[in-house]
């Protein structure tokens, strides 16, 4: 299983926010601080708002913050909403050509693999990623110094 670009900067942006805490971020700052492209970023904060993740203020003093508590961000809901194919093989899909299918257990087998993957994930939120690495997140992110110009 290989998770894409776009859960991955999505699980970025909300461990950045929820660092961040109440102090609004902007999307330039975020791409600076992960070094990743602004466009992508773009669309994946307006993706994680769309989906009530995160709350995106306009104007002067806009900014990005988180519109849930960490808590309630669950990692396996975030990937379902984030992965838009979570298709392991040709049998998953509609278009499956594949001559063994109807001999072979391994949809079958990755179908329970994928189940349990995503069932692991349930069982954490964003706070567990959180949890007592805030401080090193901090340090890490660079967050007690303005972002470079």
């Amino acid at each position: 299983m290989h998770l894409t670009r776009f859960t991955d900067y999505s699980l970025r942006v909300l461990l950045y926010l929820a660092v961040k805490g109440e102090e609004r971020s902007t999307i330039t700052e975020i791409a600076e601080r992960f070094d990743i492209s602004r466009n992508h970023l773009m669309k994946v904060v307006q993706d994680l708002s769309h989906h009530g993740y995160i709350t995106s203020i306009r104007g002067k003093h806009g900014g990005l913050l988180l519109k849930r508590e960490p808590e309630s961000i669950v990692l396996g809901e975030l990937i379902r909403r984030t992965e838009r194919d979570l298709t392991l093989v040709e049998c998953f899909g509609d278009d499956n050509e594949c001559l063994i299918t109807p001999a072979c257990r391994l949809k079958h087998i990755l179908a329970e693999a994928l189940g349990a993957f995503l069932a692991v994930l349930d069982g954490y939120t964003l706070e567990d990623l959180l949890g007592s690495r805030r401080q090193p997140l901090i340090q890490l992110l660079q967050l007690d110094e303005p972002p470079a110009a």
